[in-house]
């Protein structure tokens, strides 16, 4: 409840405000105290572990141990990396504050010829499990059968789309029977890897972005529980929308956002219904996600929704070129559109992808989703980088530092943060060329709470909000702050708190974003270019109880005595200090130094200059897209040998590092194609570690196709190249070794 002293507060505030009210723009939203979580018709597994702790969940959040708590979740695919590079890169995911990570079977990785199964090296799913168990993360496996994730038929090894007389992803009693084998081996994989039996599997996802019937859903449920699969959750993904809804209870949906998406048919950019993740809305279904497959679906959620937590397992951390659209997110784009997801009502972030990947060689084909196995997009042979947090060599990219500041916080202050339901303003954005409608959210419980704010759009710039002002109407009192109205900046996105309990001083209102706790010293991180206020709650505080203008700095901006008794210690860092914020093993704040980067350049040789370009074949159907080149149309490449040093400092991690402007340019070693690259304005890394020592000694060459001007290609505005008055270009700007 609000005290006396502070309703006094808040009218003098609200007095104040309106005394600019002549200027200012004072958005308001009526908050009201939320109804108590729901609970008790989850259908779900053994919940604790031989310890005692307990995972479950209500309608609101995820709980340990009865307590609400707010997950970050992390996609890595363990058949898409080395495994001996798995617990590096696992704790980078940690470092980053990932809690659990999430990852596909993929059925034709370990199947490809029927009856023969792999579970050996990079598919030694156990090992995986081990890892993570060993590094203290959580794992949340997708089983399928049927993945997508960007794999050849995806993940339907080829001799099961080769039964025609079956009926895939339903309850066919042939189809399920060769799924039941597939339930098995995953379970003898998962054994002892449980959370009931003390190993880090919470989780179970069956099929992936299935909208059929729910009995082929629960039928797979039923293989699992079969199989010995006993886990506290039963997981399908909450798009696309249902017309029959599963059960109440039977598996928890969980959804995705995207700022944009390669699967997209046309070549204009932000064609489709991706501007709506960039709003903060009651739906949580991204009506614009595989709709390559899924075609276009209809605004809105399948009934029931409102009846479980509001999860998410694929917002994006990236995003990968496939051949017609070549997608570069600025790390804005994917930052954007988690923080909309969080003020929609998010209670479990789940990136997808967090680490970056390489496909695996096949026994029979290259194992990429391609248009010439009947899906409707060209990949990569080998890439799966998809230009997430950490890439498929374990780069670290912008995102990953602003995907840690706020996980710092979801650990801090999410558990409340995690009931909290979603309040929208009075006045909403009223559709998709609407700029001018500040994009705003609050989540309360009725008492405390954060204002979301997005002023950004992937691609469309965003005007500054001049003179703005919250309105907050809540059921102890209307509160409105700033006390000076101020200007939201243009692309600018951030959360400010509000009545936030600070080691017992009441924070009423700060115009700064909360980071992380450490004893009772508060971190905040500044908005740039607004003024930074802090007001307490003067009944909660000795002394000074409002600081206005409060400059950044790594030591305490101000201290402030709760009447409880304690000191509490306020710390505003810029916003380049806040991003190198972490704790350290012993709960203690650092700062990370700035990484030291060197590169040697590397010399190369021509071996042949670059071909005609080809012709561009394009796909059929009712949607004509560019079909990418094979093996045949490299016979015109630009080729390159890259003459290496004999000997590096592997410790480092080197990366080779291509600066090139082409079509498509791939790596081959010897002979073999090792890496490849859509080009799509990034750089053409290859990871030497993962290939030494033959790396240093063998016939490491560069082949790059020249791209054409009128090339059907969406490529991002930034990154279309120069073509100088030619039809095509293909240039090799420069090759260096990067440490």
């Amino acid at each position: 409840m609000i005290s006396r002293f502070a309703k006094l507060l808040l009218l003098a505030i609200v007095g104040q405000a309106f005394s600019h009210s002549l200027r200012a723009e004072v958005v308001s939203a009526t908050i009201q105290a939320p109804p108590p979580a729901e609970s008790g018709y989850f259908k779900l597994g053994t919940t604790k572990n031989p310890a005692g702790h307990e995972i479950s969940v209500n309608s609101r959040s995820v709980l340990f141990d009865g307590q609400p708590v707010f997950p970050v979740m992390g996609e890595m695919h363990y058949s898409r990396v080395p495994p001996a590079e798995w617990r590096e890169e696992l704790l980078k995911m940690k470092a980053g504050g990932v809690d659990i990570v999430a990852t596909y079977v993929f059925w034709i990785h370990h199947e490809e010829v029927e009856g023969q199964w792999d579970w050996s090296g990079r598919r030694d799913l156990k090992k995986f499990l081990q890892a993570c168990h060993d590094v203290g993360l959580k794992v949340i496996v997708r089983c399928g059968p049927w993945c997508h994730g960007e794999v050849r038929n995806g993940g339907f090894p080829d001799w099961v789309v080769a039964h025609k007389d079956w009926k895939l992803r339903s309850t066919d009693a042939n189809f399920l029977a060769a799924v039941k084998p597939l339930y098995g081996e995953i379970a003898r994989q998962l054994q002892g890897e449980l959370w009931k039996d003390g190993g880090p599997v919470i989780g179970i996802q069956v099929d992936n972005e299935f909208g059929g019937s729910p009995n082929y859903l629960l039928a797979l449920k039923k293989l699992a529980i079969e199989a010995g699969l006993d886990v506290p959750f039963y997981i399908k993904t909450g798009w696309p929308a249902m017309r029959t809804p599963v059960p109440l209870g039977e598996l928890l949906p969980l959804f995705g956002a995207y700022p944009d998406g390669f699967w997209e048919r046309s070549l204009k950019p932000m064609d489709g219904n991706s501007w709506e993740n960039f709003i903060f809305k009651r739906t949580r279904t991204d009506t614009g996600v595989g709709n390559d497959t899924l075609g276009n679906q209809k605004d809105g959620d399948t009934a029931g929704t409102e009846k479980y937590p509001h999860l998410t397992c694929e917002v994006g951390g990236g995003m990968p070129a496939s051949y017609h659209r070549r997608m570069n997110y600025d790390p804005r784009d994917m930052e954007a559109v988690v923080l909309t997801q969080l003020g929609s009502g998010s209670s479990l972030l789940g990136y997808y992808m967090y680490h970056g990947g390489q496909n695996p060689e096949g026994k029979l084909s290259t194992l990429q989703e391609s248009q010439a196995t009947g899906y409707p997009n060209d990949l990569p042979v080998k890439s799966y980088d998809f230009n997430a947090p950490l890439g498929e060599f374990g780069q670290i990219n912008q995102q990953y530092y602003w995907l840690r500041r706020l996980h710092l916080f979801l650990h801090d202050f999410g558990a409340p943060l995690a009931q909290m339901p979603l309040t929208l303003p009075e006045v909403l954005v009223a559709g998709k060329n609407d700029f001018s409608t500040l994009r705003w959210a609050v989540r309360s419980d009725g008492n405390c709470g954060y204002v979301f704010v997005n002023n950004y759009q992937r691609l469309q710039p965003l005007a500054e909000k001049k003179d703005v002002q919250f309105k907050l109407a809540l059921p102890g009192g209307v509160l409105v702050f700033p006390q000076q109205p101020v200007t939201v900046p243009a692309d600018a996105f951030f959360f400010w708190p509000f009545n936030l309990d600070l080691g017992g001083a009441k924070l009423v209102y700060a115009t700064a974003q909360p980071v992380c706790r450490v004893g009772d010293t508060f971190y905040f991180a500044e908005t740039p270019g607004v003024k930074t206020e802090f007001v307490f709650d003067p009944q909660t505080v000795a002394g000074q109880s409002a600081f206005s203008g409060v400059k950044p700095g790594r030591k305490a901006a101000f201290t402030v005595k709760a009447r409880t008794g304690g000191e509490v210690r306020v710390v505003l860092l810029n916003d380049a200090d806040s991003l190198t914020l972490q704790k350290d093993e012993a709960g203690k704040a650092v700062f990370e130094p700035k990484p030291k980067q060197s590169a040697t350049l590397v010399k190369t040789e021509v071996l042949q200059p670059a071909g005609p370009a080809r012709e561009i074949p394009l796909s059929g159907g009712k949607v004509h897209v560019a079909i990418a080149p094979g093996d045949e149309d490299f016979t015109n490449a630009a080729v390159w040998r890259i003459k290496l040093p004999g000997r590096q400092d592997l410790e480092r991690n080197p990366l080779l590092r291509i600066h090139y402007v082409g079509d498509v340019a791939r790596l081959t070693l010897n002979g073999k194609l090792i890496a490849d690259n859509f080009y799509a304005g990034r750089e053409f890394d290859l990871g030497l570690k993962r290939y030494a020592p033959e790396i240093f000694g063998g016939d490491l060459r560069l082949e790059t196709l020249p791209l054409r001007k009128d090339a059907p290609i969406y490529i991002e505005p930034k990154d279309r190249p120069d073509f100088a008055g030619k039809e095509t270009v293909c240039e090799l700007k420069s090759v260096e070794i990067v440490r």
